[in-house]
């Protein structure tokens, strides 16, 4: 599965997909990091991070977002192999992610969590035949119910 793309600001996320405004309407409306949006690569980059089609998401965390700010884009997905539940105790990530069960370094400690982001494929910008719609992929903090509810009041 491809991984999704952690930004500090939208500003961020347009040097690499494209950002129409009904995705920054969408993203202002609900709390920073609770979505992650599936939009149009100006560029094909690595299949491993989607290729044409890149999940977005703005970091909510004072860090995350000075280290985005300091490095640019990175990848930033959660502590799991696709379909499992996200592990939040580091040491425990790590051994569950190990190709081969060697030891990864990483900094012990638990993560505060809770629901992942909600991820969308937002159809009108990738150029879907199928539907000018958005698909919720993955229901998270948000629920799909609101999703759909923001997009019917701005029609």
């Amino acid at each position: 599965m491809p991984v999704s793309i952690g930004v500090a600001s939208l500003t961020q996320a347009e040097t690499l997909v494209e950002v129409p405004d009904e995705v920054r309407g969408l993203l202002a409306d609900f709390p920073e990091g609770s979505l992650t949006v599936v939009l149009r690569a100006h560029e094909t980059l690595d299949s491993r991070l989607g290729g044409d089609s890149i999940a977005i998401r703005v970091v909510a965390h004072p860090r995350a977002k000075r280290l985005l700010e300091a490095t640019g884009p990175l990848t930033a997905t959660s502590a799991n192999r696709s379909g499992e539940a996200p592990e939040n105790d580091c040491d425990e990530a790590a051994r569950l992610l190990s190709a081969d069960g060697d030891t990864i370094e990483c900094v012990s400690g638990v993560c505060p969590g809770g629901s992942p982001s909600t991820l969308i494929v937002w159809y009108s910008v990738c150029d879907s035949t199928a539907s000018r719609d958005i698909e919720v992929l993955r229901e998270g903090v948000v629920s799909e119910l609101e999703v759909r509810s923001w997009l019917r009041k701005r029609t």
